[in-house]
């Protein structure tokens, strides 16, 4: 045998011979959460709010990186072409669903560059109106915009955002005419909605409840399928005659694409663990959060749902991003 075939030769029994270099075990190095949004934000504090735990669950530390721009993109994409390792993880929320409508290009797709871990949670947003229109239910509402078509207006957090998404299906659902006026963020829906300047909004509870329970803003609805404990008395939108404007602002975490099942159930079962806490749950239902237990593949389903939901909503709506 010549030195070349007895090379070719080594070369192949090497091929076929058991590997005896062990694959490191996960997680062996700190865990990184990106948060696509900046710190105080809703998704910024449930995402933190679960880190400690999910820190100690892993035996690693797990360090919350904001990355805020472009709609939640910046962050994502950072996420997108991470490793698929289990290390890089991102915490979106419903936005991530809404981002490939408004957007007329996105540097990832949402569904094939990642993989859903577990919802965080969902957040009901109620829909509150200016104690100058004078109205007391949704039915009232809808008949005062349709008999003064084009001269109401709602406010959001921008474009694309949960809350202008929210108004929007509100919009198509009842075929109502108003004019959308995007701002910086809650703060400011809610002070322009008391001053009168503008007419409804929709906003995640916490944000608003202050104003509704002393008087400035009146709540006509919640946009989920089931009343809110912290609202009980406020009808669901369908209760109130609007069957088919729910909507869900959800928050939940997402790997890359490709990521090894078996990190992506270990996650899994840690951050449940993590979100059955009662120093978590506790700070979920301050803001108003309700559980949305998943598993990573009912979690995939539900967003390839909302991607067709929402996409098929806002091209009808003629939704765009600046």
């Amino acid at each position: 045998m010549g030195i070349r075939q007895a090379s070719i030769m080594a070369a192949a029994l090497f091929a076929f011979a058991p590997q005896t270099v062990a694959q490191e075990p996960y997680p062996s190095r700190p865990v990184k959460i990106i948060v696509p949004f900046t710190p105080g934000s809703v998704t910024d504090i449930m995402a933190r709010s679960v880190s400690d735990k999910l820190a100690s669950g892993l035996g690693q530390p797990v360090v919350v990186e904001n990355r805020p721009g472009a709609g939640g993109t910046l962050g994502s994409t950072q996420v997108a072409k991470s490793a698929p390792d289990g290390y890089t993880l991102a915490v979106v929320s419903a936005g991530h669903a809404v981002n490939p409508a408004i957007y007329d290009k996105l540097p990832y797709d949402s569904l094939k560059d990642f993989s859903g871990v577990i919802p965080l949670g969902n957040l009901p947003s109620v829909m509150f109106v200016s104690t100058g229109l004078g109205v007391k239910s949704v039915r009232e509402f809808i008949a005062l915009a349709k008999s003064r078509p084009g001269e109401l207006n709602y406010s959001s957090a921008g474009i694309g955002s949960a809350s202008h998404v929210n108004a929007e299906k509100f919009r198509v659902v009842t075929g109502i005419n108003a004019v959308h006026i995007p701002m910086k963020g809650a703060p400011e829906m809610v002070s322009e909605t008391i001053a009168g300047r503008t007419h409804f909004g929709f906003l995640g509870i916490a944000a608003a409840l202050s104003a509704i329970r002393d008087g400035r803003l009146v709540a006509l609805a919640v946009s989920s399928a089931k009343r809110a404990p912290t609202l009980p008395d406020v009808p669901t939108i369908a209760e109130a005659g609007v069957p088919g404007a729910e909507f869900d602002f959800w928050i939940g975490v997402l790997a890359p694409a490709q990521t090894p099942r078996a990190v992506v159930n270990r996650l899994n079962g840690e951050l449940a663990r993590a979100l059955q806490s009662p120093e978590v749950r506790e700070r979920h239902a301050n803001l108003g959060a309700e559980p949305m237990p998943m598993s990573p593949e009912q979690f995939d389903a539900y967003m390839r749902e909302q991607l067709a939901t929402l996409g098929a909503l806002l091209r009808a709506a003629g939704v765009k991003a600046n």
